[in-house]
């Protein structure tokens, strides 16, 4: 379902605020919503005259790592490399391997941000070999998990690693394991077809200058794809709910766990294994930022709204693309409210969990559990507190909240009546401070 022609209206002038006031050559942007597209917006000069906007490639930047961090999620997943394992298990002695695939995909390896020698943006790339023996692994600037610091360098190592695992080029395995299942056909290493040229706009003169746009060589997995905003609104619908043949919503909710951050950001970002993590939206937006010489972009999607929005421009710099997503977003929210999704009755309540829906009590403090869906939920004050699923060898465990990855342990009596609930020592009764359970066994002393 597309937006109304008020939203539309208001998304633009939203656009045009951030291409006037950035001044950005030329901007295009699109939101999605439930799995579709539901709007696009182009302002500014065409960046191809006489072309559709919508099918001009724009360099994608930094979020080429996110597409190297799904290849390496899909070789953790098939049990090719462990999260912990260090990066030598497939590169072997070089620069910088001693790290785990973990604290490469989060920037907390305490690696050196940027490769030595020439800035690699604006330079002719090197072969992995040229670039690690320029890097030997004495440039690193904290301990391995001290903190997290931004490494371009890192994704160099995880692109060769996921390379090699495949035995293919990092390219190839981006193109058939990542666009080809999600139909991004105008998504390439380099410009295909109509493309835009990076600009950067003098501070003074207000004159455009044409930036470099080169091959980045092994540095290629940090930041060298081009796109479509066609094609970047296709990767958003596939970071919001998954695809059987990339990730699933369960792999992409382990990679949206936060695993470091920046102390002078406080709560406002974090990052996960190859993902940016921003505050906004229903609680937190989930993507990644880019940049390149002459070109700016965004993706991010909000998990619980079913929402997401992309943006590309030709500028070095100027308004924050995050910024205009999040702005979109926004409106869209504004206008045009998330539906909820509808309520529908459960099947039953599954063999493991008989007896268990109703008020139980931690103590003294009641909790209401009962079934949505195939899910038991615990509400605590009438908001919700945590989630229990009955995995398929029958145990329940816990889904979300403070009980997430716990077993639940249903303790019943010889009749089968439930005594009370375990849960890593949580102990729920039917009335408060139940004698018949153990720890308190009756109101404490």
């Amino acid at each position: 379902m597309t937006v109304s022609d008020h939203t539309s209206r208001r998304l633009l002038a939203r656009l045009a605020h951030a291409q006037s006031t950035g001044k950005l050559p030329s901007v295009v942007a699109g939101l999605v919503r439930d799995g579709a597209p539901a709007w696009f917006g182009s302002y500014g000069s065409p960046a191809v005259p006489g072309h559709d906007p919508l099918d001009v490639q724009y360099r994608v930047g930094s979020i080429t790592k996110t597409m190297t961090a799904v290849l390496v999620l899909q070789l953790v997943r098939d049990g090719r490399i462990g999260l912990d394992d260090p990066a030598s298990t497939v590169l072997g002695d070089v620069g910088y391997a001693d790290r785990t695939v973990r604290t490469l995909l989060a920037h907390s390896s305490g690696m050196q941000s940027e490769p030595s020698g020439s800035w690699w943006e604006r330079s002719a790339g090197l072969s992995f070999g040229e670039l690690v023996a320029a890097n030997d692994g004495s440039g690193g600037v904290f301990g391995a998990g001290e903190r997290f610091h931004y490494s371009n360098l890192g994704y160099a190592l995880l692109g060769e690693l996921a390379a090699r695992l495949l035995g293919t080029t990092w390219w190839e395995a981006v193109r058939q394991r990542v666009l080809a299942p999600l139909g991004m056909t105008r998504t390439s290493y380099l410009p295909e077809g109509a493309a835009a040229q990076g600009r950067s706009v003098h501070p003074y003169d207000g004159t455009l200058v044409a930036e470099p746009a080169t091959d980045t060589g092994a540095m290629a997995p940090a930041g060298q794809v081009w796109a479509t905003i066609e094609d970047l609104a296709r990767y958003a619908v596939f970071l919001g709910q998954g695809h059987p043949d990339v990730l699933s919503v369960e792999e992409l909710d382990r990679a949206y766990a936060p695993q470091a951050g920046s102390p002078e950001d406080g709560m406002r970002s974090a990052h996960g294994l190859g993902f940016q993590l921003f505050a906004g939206g229903s609680g937190s937006l989930a993507g990644h930022t880019g940049s390149m010489p002459g070109f700016l972009a965004t993706v991010l999607v909000d998990r619980k709204r079913r929402t997401g929005g992309v943006v590309l421009t030709n500028a070095t710099t100027g308004y924050s693309p995050a910024a205009i997503v999040m702005e979109l977003l926004a409106e869209l929210e504004s206008s045009e409210p998330t539906i909820a999704e509808p309520w529908l009755p459960s099947s039953g309540v599954p063999d493991a969990l008989a007896g268990v829906p109703g008020v139980w009590h931690w103590g003294n403090t009641p909790v209401v559990f009962a079934m949505a869906g195939d899910e038991l939920v615990g509400y605590r004050n009438g908001v919700e507190a945590y989630r229990f699923r009955v995995v398929a060898d029958g145990r329940v465990v816990g889904r979300t909240g403070y009980h997430a990855g716990e077993e639940m342990h249903v303790v019943r009596r010889e009749d089968g009546s439930v005594r009370y609930l375990d849960v890593a020592t949580f102990v729920y009764t039917r009335t408060p401070y139940d004698p018949d359970a153990p720890i308190p066994g009756g109101l404490p002393d």
